[in-house]
């Protein structure tokens, strides 16, 4: 379970989400068997995604974010729902690279800068709401802040980090997520400029042992902050046997028929690791159902 709280200053100016996304990561690292620099690029788009998500109003409402830059890890997708229980993949998850310049591992590099950061929102309307903004770095906290600033007019800064050990589990993962609110002016702007000056990384807070709560404190040294709400979130996909045979009949008699030709089909989830057989006999079913 991650652990996501959502705090604000007492002058109602600065809004502030924190999340230990740990285990979050490393069930996702499991599922989808990730190199060291893909897990931290999904860990990222989880953990930002979370966020993202926790902010959304309506039981049934969900994000989806799918950076595509072009790099050789191809399009990293998260999604999460307004409880930020998130879902993602990497199109292609064993890729590896030198570390960059910062001795780091080269989420940039592997994500790429040659395309953009695609928002979808759905929150019960009749159509999602879509934003597209150019990715910034391909860091994935970069092109959130960006998204932020740009598609939505949210001054924001966001803060992501994974940890990877050595034998390629996941040691820490989280992140931050600060954001003005109407109400704040420039005072409160350099305040919190100030007290982000010469913070530590986030897989330093986490690895020293900083609580979501502590964490909160630390970003926003100038203001008091109070804990608005807190909330248990996971790695949690929704695909069902319902849903494939949703999607099934979605190609068409045609494809079906072909289909119980050659007995049968089997559907791999791309989120996690659930395979559905689906047998002649099964397809003949929901030919029938058409």
């Amino acid at each position: 379970m991650a652990h996501l709280v959502r705090s604000i200053s007492d002058d109602g100016c600065v809004l502030v989400v924190t999340s230990d996304t740990t285990d979050i990561v490393e069930t996702a690292r499991q599922y989808h068997n990730t190199s060291k620099v893909c897990t931290a690029a999904l860990g990222r788009a989880l953990t930002g995604a979370s966020f993202m998500g926790a902010m959304l109003k309506g039981e049934d409402s969900s994000v989806t974010l799918r950076f595509n830059g072009g790099g050789p890890a191809g399009s990293v997708i998260a999604v999460s729902d307004s409880d930020g229980n998130v879902r993602g993949y990497v199109m292609n998850p064993d890729v590896n690279l030198p570390l960059n310049k910062k001795g780091k591992l080269d989420v940039g590099g592997a994500v790429g800068t040659d395309g953009f950061l695609s928002v979808v929102k759905d929150i019960g309307m009749k159509e999602p709401a879509i934003g597209q903004i150019p990715l910034v770095s391909g860091e994935i906290a970069e092109d959130i802040t960006s998204y932020y600033a740009v598609s939505e007019q949210i001054p924001s800064v966001c803060a992501l980090g994974v940890l990877v050990n050595p034998d390629l589990t996941v040691a820490v993962a989280g992140g931050f997520l600060i954001q003005l609110l109407p109400t704040a002016d420039d005072t409160i702007i350099e305040r919190v400029e100030k007290g982000l000056n010469g913070l530590p990384s986030v897989t330093t807070m986490l690895a020293e042992g900083l609580t979501p709560e502590d964490i909160c404190k630390k970003v926003l040294p100038e203001f008091n902050v109070e804990v608005l709400d807190t909330s248990e979130c996971e790695y949690r996909c929704n695909c069902s046997r319902e849903r494939v045979e949703k999607a099934l009949i979605s190609v068409g008699k045609e494809e079906l028929t072909d289909m119980m030709k050659d007995n049968g089909t089997e559907v791999k989830c791309h989120f996690c690791p659930a395979v559905y057989k689906v047998n002649s006999e099964d397809i003949k079913s929901l030919v029938d159902k058409m």
